[in-house]
């Protein structure tokens, strides 16, 4: 399709958009127990109560932007060295998000939960998800440290490359940075294994919907990789087999989830969130973060599943399993996913 001309409105604003996010940066995905103390018997009993993650508190609220209502497609950007194997565990778990026909629980039963969410007119989220157009930087073009900034630049050269640019899609499209297990993130391992936000004129030319997510299996798997890996500071405490064999990547899975749960509720950060400062809105995925099943909360993730060779996971995809966080329901005001247990 033609280039789409950048919004007037969002040049006029730019100036603005890149001091807010300098001295705040983007919407982070953060792990769930940094404050914790390592003998606190919430490792045990945290968050265990009928309806996980439940709140009277909790006021999430629609600000009145757009969301994703039209079919979605996810463009994913390759930086670094990835294995074939690799790619293919990620792509067969965005493809399963609209396979309605997949088992329970399911990946697309998960997504119900985000279609709940509507715009102005009533619309709701897309019900299709699927793979668009991919971009491969195999050589680091922008170098294995990379900044908040330089991020949005590595997508800018993604879509105005002179050989199979990405197509520019800024209704539906969503940008998904993945960085490989050499590459450091700003802020990566700090608490922080992904974010979103939108991408500035003044540097891509558009304002696009991105998310980036890194493989933390070689950086701090113990910080991004739980449960399939433990952090220092929880002393006993055993990691769980992962579902694809290979903890990066699947540990990935649910934080890619989480990206695109909220890119879809709130791809400018000003249509679905808790809290009154949209500078540090908490999301649908935020209000859910470390719980997998019933029970879960604190730093307890519920009850999972188990498949026969061991490995742990919460729902099924096309042809793989995959454990997944679940999201905020704001019918129900609780966490939901489709493995929850019936009362």
């Amino acid at each position: 399709m033609p280039p789409v001309q950048p919004l007037t409105a969002v040049l006029t604003l730019a100036p603005l958009f890149f001091l807010l996010f300098f001295f705040t940066g983007p919407v982070n995905c953060w792990r769930p127990w940094p404050n914790s103390q390592p003998n606190s018997t919430d490792f045990l009993f945290g968050g265990s109560k009928k309806y996980e993650g439940s709140s009277e508190f909790v006021q999430l609220k629609y600000h009145m932007g757009p969301v994703l209502t039209a079919n979605i497609t996810v463009y994913p950007i390759w930086y670094g060295k990835w294995q074939n194997s690799q790619k293919r565990i990620i792509r067969e778990f965005i493809g399963s998000i609209s396979a309605a026909d997949s088992k329970p629980p399911s990946v697309a039963g998960w997504w119900k939960t985000v279609r709940l969410y509507t715009d102005q007119t009533g619309a709701n989220i897309s019900g299709t998800v699927r793979i668009g157009e991919e971009k491969n930087d195999r050589f680091y073009s922008h170098g294995k440290s990379l900044t908040r900034l330089s991020v949005q630049s590595v997508i800018k050269s993604a879509v105005s490359a002179s050989t199979r640019p990405l197509p520019i899609n800024p209704k539906s499209g969503v940008y998904l940075l993945l960085t490989s297990d050499d590459v450091y993130v700003q802020d990566f391992c700090n608490n922080v294994c992904g974010f979103h936000y939108f991408t500035f004129p003044s540097i891509v030319g558009y304002t696009l919907p991105y998310a980036w997510v890194g493989n933390s299996a070689k950086l701090c798997p113990g910080v991004c990789a739980y449960p399939f890996a433990v952090p220092d500071y929880i002393p006993g405490l055993k990691a769980v087999k992962t579902p694809n064999g290979d903890v990066g990547v699947d540990a990935m899975i649910s934080v890619i989830a989480h990206e695109i749960a909220e890119l879809a509720t709130n791809p400018l950060v000003n249509a679905w969130y808790a809290g009154q400062d949209p500078v540090f809105p908490v999301e649908i995925a935020d209000l859910c973060e470390g719980i997998y099943g019933t029970g879960g909360g604190g730093s307890y993730t519920g009850q999972m599943l188990n498949d026969r060779d061991g490995a742990t996971y919460n729902m099924k995809g096309i042809r793989r399993r995959f454990l997944v966080q679940w999201v905020w329901n704001h019918v129900l005001s609780y966490c939901t996913g489709p493995n929850a247990l019936v009362e």
